[in-house]
């Protein structure tokens, strides 16, 4: 197939593609350092995007070196954690590093105005095509033209159709797993983070700013498409958890239908695809049972954005070396925390696992966070070794 000729219209150092946490988080870090920073989002701030919407006080550092404090947003101050099996048995703890709740239709829109206010360029549109060549690359846009860079980072969440145009292996393989997400008002600890495991999934509930409740569950689609809807679902197979179904009869709805999302991967990613460095769920998808997905993208944006910087400033002398080094500081920071998830998913998918790490951790309560801690990382610090 012919390529696709670009007319070059306009150019940047550094490209990003998604307007999330990873995304808007890089673009700040980026432009603060002073570099010219063009981000693409093809939604209009504010949304609401599938999320768990706990995010671990890891990178609170990270977040007030950036000038983004999430204070003033009024976030749910979370310091434990609760797990609940549909047999009725439950096991809480203390979260060792504690967390916050703040809803994804806060926070993204605080970190889009912060990102502006640094000078980040940022245009609501799709990205259709990118291409590198001499050194560049060339980003096609559906209504902006053609836009060009040094360096180009993808933070487009799961999924994207810019997968399929880059080839992405994971991208080929159908997921079983879908995603559902609600926020409801209801009697819930302040400070809890909860976890109810339930036949072919779990739901977490937390609460986020203006004392809102985010209830995200995580379904087999298997399970799922046997009913013939939400609401059945959540009846028929959600209820079977005591907790849950105490829960959600009690809980009102403040939206109108529940957010979904399906095909959603939890196989390994390429962290560099054609020179692009992949930020946040681009990268790579903790299950959401660890709860971590959010400190995780926000700590993938300080990674790159410091590689980056190093590159631009000579302290990392190629791109060859700006990729590896990327694809090694995300494996050493990030690996461990997706195999942690990957085991507990499974020991999760049928009742009998789910009884056997349930009662384990009965036992041992020092297991569960030790669990936590492998899912979870230590306060970010905010040394930035590459800016020579």
């Amino acid at each position: 197939m012919e390529a696709k000729a670009f007319s070059h219209t306009m150019t940047a150092d550094i490209i990003i593609i998604g307007g999330g946490l990873a995304g808007l988080t890089a673009g700040i870090h980026l432009a603060r350092r002073g570099f010219s920073v063009v981000l693409f989002e093809k939604n209009k701030y504010p949304c609401h995007k599938v999320c768990g919407e706990f995010i671990s006080n890891e990178i609170l550092p990270y977040l007030n070196w950036l000038g983004a404090d999430p204070y003033p947003l009024h976030p749910a101050t979370i310091t434990k954690a609760q797990f609940t099996l549909v047999s009725g048995k439950t096991i809480e703890t203390v979260l060792p590093l504690g967390g916050f709740g703040i809803s994804r239709y806060a926070l993204d829109n605080f970190l889009m105005e912060k990102a502006k206010h640094s000078g980040v360029e940022i245009v609501q549109d799709s990205v259709t095509d990118i291409r590198f060549e001499n050194h560049a690359f060339f980003v096609q846009t559906q209504n902006n033209g053609t836009f060009q860079s040094k360096i180009t980072l993808a933070a487009f969440g799961k999924r994207s159709l810019l997968d399929i145009k880059l080839n992405r292996g994971f991208i080929k393989k159908k997921s079983s797993w879908l995603a559902v997400k609600a926020h409801y008002q209801g009697e819930f600890p302040d400070d809890l983070v909860s976890l109810h495991h339930f036949k072919g999934g779990y739901c977490g509930i937390s609460k986020v700013e203006n004392n809102f409740l985010n209830v995200c569950y995580l379904a087999d689609y298997e399970s799922f498409k046997k009913h013939k809807n939400l609401k059945t679902y959540q009846e028929k197979v959600l209820f079977q958890n005591p907790h849950l179904k105490r829960h959600l009869r009690n809980f009102t709805s403040t939206f109108g239908d529940p957010l979904t999302i399906s095909q959603i991967s939890f196989e390994q990613k390429e962290k560099v695809r054609d020179h692009i460095l992949m930020l946040g769920d681009a990268a790579g998808l903790i299950h959401p049972l660890c709860g971590n997905g959010m400190a995780m993208a926000i700590h993938s944006a300080k990674t790159a954005a410091e590689l980056v910087t190093g590159y631009f400033l000579s302290t990392i002398p190629s791109r060859k070396m700006l990729e590896e080094k990327y694809r090694q500081e995300w494996q050493a920071q990030f690996n461990g925390r997706l195999k942690t998830g990957r085991m507990l998913s499974s020991l999760l998918s049928n009742e009998k696992g789910a009884d056997i790490l349930f009662n384990s951790l009965l036992k041992m309560p020092f297991l569960l966070r030790k669990v936590i801690q492998k899912t979870h990382g230590k306060l970010i610090t905010i040394d930035d070794k590459y800016k020579g």
